[in-house]
C-alpha cells in the first residue's frame, strides 16, 4: 500500500488512510519541535495549576474513543517517568467525565483537564471542560488538538485557565484516528516525562526511524494476514493495554466489524477473555521493554503458541532482552526505548495491520463506515444540563 501511486490508492478507497499512517514520523519530528517551541508556555502554565493548592496536582487526561487511549496510553509510564512527587495522573473519558461527574472528579481536589481532541468538535469533548469548570473548584485546562478551527480550541482562546496545544498537520481527514493518536500521546508524554530535552529528542529521532522502517517492512506485516483469519486480538502490559485498545479499535473500524476484535493485558486475558480465541483468530502481543514486565508479555506469548489454539501468534518487539522466538515484528538494532515512546512505532504496524486487513475484506479505508451511522466525529449526543 505505501508503495502505489495515489491514483491506485484513490480507486481503492485508500489513499488518505495509507498517506497518513505513513507520514507519522516526520509529524513526530514537528512534534518535538511544537514541544520546543512552546516550552516556556507549558512551564509557566504547570507552574500556575501547581500553585491552586498544596500536594500533588490531579492530571486527568480525557478524551472519547481513541482520544481517550491516548491517556490510556500516556499515563501508565508518566506514572513512573513523570514526577509523581508533583502530579497525579488519571486517565477518564469524556464520556465518563460528562455521564457521572460526580463518581469520576472531585470537586476539591486541584485539577489539570488535559483534554485530546482530533477535530475538537465532538460533544463531549466540550461538555467535559463546562461540566469541570463548573464542579471542580481549582481547575486549570490543557488542550491538546489537531484543529485550530475546532470549536475546542476557538472556544478556549480567551479562557485564563487555558493553555492550547496545536499539532495542525495531524488533523487526520480520513475516518480513523492515526497520526493525530500518536502525535497527541507524543506530546503529552513529552510534556510531563521528567527526562532531560537531549534525551527526549533522541528517542523521537529513534522512534521517526523505526516508524520508516515498518512503512520499509510493509511486505512482513501483510505475511501475517496471509491466512483465513476471522478474529483479531492484542495484549500488551503497562502502557500497551491502552495500546492494545486503540489497535483492535483501528481493526474494528475500517474494516467495519467484519472481523472481530479483542484486546486486554497480558495477564488479565487468561481469566476468561482467552476464550475469544480459536484457529481463526490472529494473536499480538506487545512485548514491553522493561525487564520484570516483558515476562509476563513472553509467558502468555508462550502459552498461546504452545496451546496452539491460535491461527498465528505474533510478537511486536524490541530486540533488546528475550525476544519471542515464533512469529514477529521485531525491531533490532536499536537503543531499549521506554515504553511510552515505543507505543509510537507499536502502533503504526498495528496500524498498517489495520490497513491491510480492511482491503483484504472488501472496504475502503478512507469511507469505512458504508451506511454512515458510524462517523468520524460523533453526531446524535444529547449533553442534558448539569447542575454542579
Amino acid at each position: 500500500m505505501f508503495e502505489k501511486d495515489v491514483e491506485t490508492l484513490t480507486g481503492m478507497g485508500a489513499q488518505i488512510t495509507t498517506a497518513e499512517i505513513k507520514q507519522q514520523p516526520e509529524l513526530w519530528r514537528d512534534t518535538l519541535e511544537i514541544y520546543k517551541a512552546n516550552l516556556d508556555a507549558i512551564t509557566a502554565f504547570l507552574a500556575e495549576a501547581r500553585a491552586m493548592g498544596e500536594g500533588r496536582l490531579s492530571v486527568v487526561f480525557t478524551g472519547a474513543g481513541t482520544s481517550d487511549y491516548v491517556g490510556d496510553t500516556v499515563a501508565p509510564y508518566l506514572r513512573h517517568a513523570g514526577d509523581r512527587s508533583l502530579y497525579d495522573f488519571k486517565p477518564i473519558a469524556t464520556t465518563d467525565i460528562v455521564s457521572a461527574p460526580r463518581d469520576f472528579l472531585n470537586p476539591d481536589e486541584p485539577t489539570v483537564l488535559v483534554s485530546f481532541a482530533r477535530s475538537g468538535n465532538s460533544p463531549e469533548s466540550l461538555a467535559a471542560v463546562e461540566i469541570a469548570g463548573k464542579f471542580v473548584k481549582n481547575v486549570r485546562f490543557l488542550n491538546i488538538t489537531c484543529a485550530p478551527e475546532g470549536r475546542l480550541a476557538v472556544e478556549s482562546a480567551d479562557d485564563p485557565r487555558a493553555l492550547t496545544l496545536l499539532i495542525p498537520r495531524a488533523n487526520d481527514k480520513g475516518f480513523a484516528m492515526t497520526g493525530s493518536y500518536s502525535c497527541m500521546t507524543l506530546l503529552s508524554t513529552l510534556i510531563f516525562d521528567s527526562a532531560s530535552l537531549d534525551e527526549k529528542a533522541a528517542w523521537v529521532e529513534q522512534i521517526a526511524k523505526m516508524g520508516e522502517e515498518v512503512v520499509a517492512r510493509e511486505d512482513e506485516v501483510a505475511a501475517f494476514l496471509a491466512g483465513d483469519f476471522n478474529r483479531v486480538t492484542y495484549l500488551g502490559s503497562g502502557s500497551f493495554v491502552g495500546l492494545a485498545q486503540e489497535s483492535q479499535l483501528k481493526i474494528l473500524e475500517l474494516a467495519h466489524g467484519l472481523v472481530a476484535t479483542s484486546w486486554d493485558s497480558s495477564m488479565g486475558y487468561r481469566h476468561g477473555p482467552k476464550s475469544f480465541v480459536d484457529d481463526k483468530t490472529l494473536v499480538f502481543v506487545f512485548m514491553n521493554n522493561d525487564e520484570y514486565t516483558r515476562q509476563y508479555d513472553l509467558d502468555i506469548l508462550n502459552e498461546i503458541g504452545g496451546d496452539k489454539i491460535a491461527q498465528k501468534t505474533i510478537a511486536v518487539q524490541q530486540d533488546c532482552g528475550p525476544v519471542f522466538d515464533g512469529e514477529s515484528f521485531t525491531f533490532a538494532g536499536y537503543d531499549a526505548l521506554p515504553e511510552g515512546y515505543l507505543a509510537l512505532p507499536f502502533v503504526m504496524v498495528a496500524q498498517t495491520v489495520s490497513l491491510l486487513n480492511s482491503v483484504r475484506v472488501g472496504n475502503t479505508p478512507d469511507t469505512p463506515s458504508p451506511t454512515g451511522t458510524v462517523n468520524r466525529v460523533v453526531k446524535g449526543v444529547t449533553i442534558h444540563p448539569f447542575e454542579a
